[in-house]
């Protein structure tokens, strides 16, 4: 395996967005507002919350449920909003297990820039697909992720199941 590598171009221009201090249009309210929900990888849109593909998943079907209004914290959501965010996650993780068969996910949140969160002023819930022996240990060697399914594709598949 010695000079072996798996390149990931693709991550470039997260690494790029992701090293910028400056604040940049939250994604969680443009890419609604845009309309377009195939070309902003939304899935779902319900009364309170929506659900769309992660532009840089851990891996396949990676999504994200959250709120259309523009709110930082857990603990500000309104009761209605974090009820629908549950059930959005419940719904994402059936269709999610019929279209994929994962053996298992990681659902949750990172609240604040220290916890991981890339987008730290509007709250959103991780709903991820695991698999035993799955690649996810790439991103904690080589800064990588690994893809077996485009992006076009994931969503294809996911959308319209909810």
């Amino acid at each position: 395996m010695a000079n072996q590598r798996i390149w990931a171009p693709w991550r470039l221009a997260y690494v790029k967005d992701a090293s910028k201090d400056s604040e940049q249009e939250c994604i969680f309210c443009a890419k609604p507002a845009a309309g377009d929900d195939e070309a902003n990888l939304i899935v779902h849109r319900g009364e309170r919350c929506f659900v769309i593909l992660n532009l840089f998943p851990y891996t396949n079907g990676h999504l994200m449920v959250a709120p259309f209004e523009h709110i930082g914290a857990i603990q500000d959501l309104p009761p209605e909003t974090t009820a629908e965010m549950m059930a959005l996650a419940q719904r994402a993780i059936v269709v999610l297990e019929q279209e994929y068969e994962p053996h298992g996910f990681n659902v949750g949140f990172n609240q604040g820039r220290v916890a991981g969160a890339g987008v730290e002023h509007h709250i959103h819930m991780h709903v991820v697909p695991r698999w035993g022996g799955d690649n996810n240990f790439m991103p904690v060697l080589a800064d990588t992720r690994v893809m077996p399914q485009t992006l076009d594709q994931t969503y294809a598949a996911l959308k319209g199941k909810f």
